[in-house]
């Protein structure tokens, strides 16, 4: 996974985030070669408009495709896996965040039947996993979409 995607802090950060139940990552393969990932956030959210407006409500993070498999519908399965994934286990709903330097992932989002929410803008915090295993944290203006599931 680490050879074609990188970010090996990141998913050992979310291997042990999903052994203690945080959350599920799903990864698309082709061929035996990784080449997409989502992370499903099942804890509490971190922003504070988030909690408040949506409690418990499972959030899909960091959604990737390797450059050489995009826009071949690679992001979408991942995305309604997670759908389907998280519908089983009984969720109503999912949201999620899009940086507002990515409108190619809005409207990814929006063909799926996103929608954005009537709150505005949320500053969030992107982590950025060093290859040393340092973690930095930068704030990042997002669009908040939310779906309904079944």
């Amino acid at each position: 996974m680490v050879r074609s995607l990188g970010q090996e802090p990141y998913f050992a950060d979310r291997l042990t985030k999903q052994d203690t139940g945080h959350g599920v990552l799903l990864v698309a393969w082709q061929r035996g070669v990784a080449v997409g990932d989502v992370y499903i956030w099942l804890g509490a959210a971190e922003e504070p408009e988030l909690r408040a407006r949506l409690p418990g409500v499972a959030l899909l993070t960091h959604l990737e495709v390797v450059p050489w498999r995009r826009n071949g519908g690679i992001g979408t399965e991942l995305v309604w896996a997670a759908e389907e994934r998280l519908l089983a286990e009984g969720h109503e709903q999912v949201a999620l965040g899009v940086g507002l330097d990515n409108p190619g992932a809005q409207r990814l989002y929006q063909r799926l039947g996103y929608a954005e929410w009537p709150y505005g803008e949320v500053a969030t915090t992107n982590v950025v996993y060093h290859p040393d295993g340092r973690q930095e944290r930068q704030r990042e203006m997002c669009r908040i979409l939310v779906r309904k599931l079944g």
